[in-house]
């Protein structure tokens, strides 16, 4: 009936044509968006596990893991900010509340890092946002997130990222579709500083 075409169309027009818009698309909707001027840049890989393997020794290196503390909303903003390349405060928000589990990895000195969020769905535990400085540190956040979870974990993980997704395979997690992230009104995403290692969801990238 069209009525897709029409809902997204109506969504493009409530900003400017300056204004990059991105989504992540199914494989049957990519023809729809590429017929209203969408265009696919990268992609996300899909991992499903049905039962997480811990890790089994855990060196916290110079840093620790922490429950998340209103105090630390400024510094995960920027953070978020620096990995996604959009200020996302108010969504952050609400997903913090939404969350089943909000960790924070500090430094020494006591500036947050890194964080990771756990998302408990019908089916799912969903892992994301998962933002760290390094390849340790987003696995450290995965194990910390999933170990006491008795049932399916899911992680959406942008393209890059092939060391990380090794230690999820190496921990039972098996890849299950590689959907297109499309964008339109520009030809490229916003700048990104590789600190992104799992996606909020495909529906909030």
């Amino acid at each position: 009936m069209g009525l897709g075409k029409i809902v997204t169309q109506m969504c493009i027009d409530t900003v400017s044509k300056d204004t990059t818009i991105m989504l992540i698309a199914t494989e049957q909707g990519k023809p729809l968006y590429e017929k209203m001027g969408f265009s696919a840049v990268d992609c996300v890989q899909k991992y499903l596990c049905d039962r997480y393997i811990p890790i089994q020794s855990n060196d916290k290196m110079e840093m620790e893991i922490h429950t998340f503390s209103p105090k630390d909303l400024a510094q995960i903003v920027t953070l978020d900010e620096r990995a996604v390349g959009a200020k996302r405060k108010k969504f952050l928000i609400n997903r913090i509340e939404q969350a089943k589990e909000c960790l924070t990895v500090k430094d020494r000195d006591g500036t947050v890092i890194g964080y990771g969020l756990s998302i408990l769905g019908p089916v799912n535990l969903i892992l994301g946002p998962i933002v760290a400085p390094n390849f340790e540190i987003a696995c450290l956040l995965v194990d910390k997130l999933a170990r006491n979870h008795q049932g399916r974990v899911r992680i959406d993980v942008p393209s890059g990222h092939e060391e990380f997704m090794l230690f999820l395979e190496q921990h039972d997690f098996y890849k299950v579709s590689q959907p297109p992230v499309m964008i339109i009104n520009s030809k490229q995403l916003p700048p990104r500083n590789g600190t992104l290692y799992g996606i909020a969801a495909q529906v909030f990238g």
